[in-house]
């Protein structure tokens, strides 16, 4: 009975291997027809599945971490933002400091100093630029009446986008071609660009307390690591932070003053008023790659249709201003700054729009020195020379 089983399961699995086996054929035919579909060249399969598996499933976990982190941002972002910017304020003063301390100056004298001058530059700018905006606010009706008759030129291809809008979209009663309303504009400009009054209180208290604490930051931040090794490259990694900072923004403030000096020159021989205000104005937009200078050329050619007769001579300041920003970014700041402290275009770029999309105006400034701070912290971190890790 036990060999009648015994012979019986030999049979029954003898057909099923064979049917496995046919099975297996027809699956491996209808794969090689599925990729003969297409055009492959030297496709290898991956051995190691369930390494791809534990790849793919680390990099969510990454991901996951990032988009809560982003979230973090921009939910923090009335705590953050004054925080992040002082200590970037504080990081290029860094050099600074040091250079005091080792004359023999006491700390509490350097820090007082350094935080008058940044108090100082910042309401400097604040009036320099109040007294224009101020002026232009309450000129505001004529300033629309004026854009209006001067831009009747383009009320036919407004009608022409009307109509179309109408012809996409229900109309919404508004028979007006052209409608602009400046004050709106000025009002919603504004409450972006004006930091909130306790925003500006904790950006002047965190960089005092950072100037005045920022040799016992570095010790603590120093004594965290682990071994020396460690120590050793944090030290490092602070010491580069500062002063790749402080070269940068320092030739950067250098540029951007005499961008602004141009840029108030050609106010004054255009016949623009506050030609102060303009310097000022094109030394604080140029901080801001790429986005900066259209700004600048957005309101150099609004101001100008307002204060000229025509159309022609509103466009001469833009003009002359183009040609100046596009010779300092593709010929003078290349050749100044040199290839050690050029960045990538398009790494600048993706920083710019990251940092302005999450924290605005105040996060365009802060999108350079944000990424000066990362790729040191990488090129620390992560060296291009160390060998790969065995598996």
């Amino acid at each position: 009975m036990r060999g009648w089983h015994r012979q019986a399961t030999v049979e029954i699995s003898g057909p099923r291997s064979e049917a496995g086996k046919e099975a297996e054929k027809l699956v491996d035919q209808a794969a090689n027809e599925q990729r003969a579909l297409f055009v492959l060249d030297d496709a290898r399969p991956v051995k190691d599945v369930a390494l791809m598996w534990r790849t793919g499933s680390q990099a969510a976990v990454i991901g996951i971490f990032l988009i809560a982190l982003i979230a973090g941002l921009n939910e923090a972002r009335p705590l953050l933002l004054p925080i992040t910017s002082a200590f970037i304020v504080g990081l290029m003063l860094g050099p600074l400091s040091s250079s005091a301390q080792r004359h023999g100056v006491p700390t509490v004298v350097t820090a007082i100093v350094l935080w008058l001058l940044v108090i100082v530059v910042f309401y400097g700018v604040i009036v320099l630029l109040s007294a224009p905006v101020v002026e232009w606010i309450g000129k505001a009706p004529q300033i629309a009446d004026s854009i209006k008759a001067k831009l009747h030129i383009l009320d036919r291809a407004a009608e022409a986008m009307s109509n179309l809008r109408n012809a996409i979209l229900p109309p919404n009663g508004n028979a007006n071609a052209f409608d602009f309303d400046l004050m709106a504009l000025v009002r919603s400009t504004l409450s972006i660009a004006t930091p909130a009054i306790g925003q500006v209180f904790i950006f002047f208290g965190v960089l005092f307390f950072f100037l005045l604490g920022r040799t016992q930051l570095r010790h603590m931040l120093i004594g965290l690591a682990a071994n020396h090794e460690a120590r050793l490259r944090t030290l490092r990694i602070l010491n580069d932070v500062e002063r790749n900072l402080t070269n940068y923004l320092s030739v950067v403030a250098l540029i951007n003053l005499c961008i602004g000096l141009a840029a108030g020159l050609i106010a004054y021989f255009v016949g623009l008023s506050s030609p102060v205000a303009w310097a000022v104005l094109g030394f604080v937009l140029n901080f801001i790659p790429y986005i900066g200078a259209l700004i600048m050329e957005a309101a150099l050619f609004a101001v100008g249709l307002v204060s000229f007769a025509t159309l022609t001579h509103a466009i001469v300041a833009p003009l002359v201003f183009l040609g100046v920003a596009t010779l300092e970014g593709h010929f003078i700041t290349p050749s100044i700054m040199g290839a050690r402290l050029t960045l990538n275009p398009l790494t600048v770029f993706l920083s710019l729009i990251f940092w302005t999309w999450l924290w605005g105006p105040v996060g365009a400034f802060l999108a350079v020195p944000l990424l000066i701070v990362a790729l040191v912290a990488i090129h620390h971190l992560f060296p291009r020379d160390e060998p790969p890790l065995p598996e």
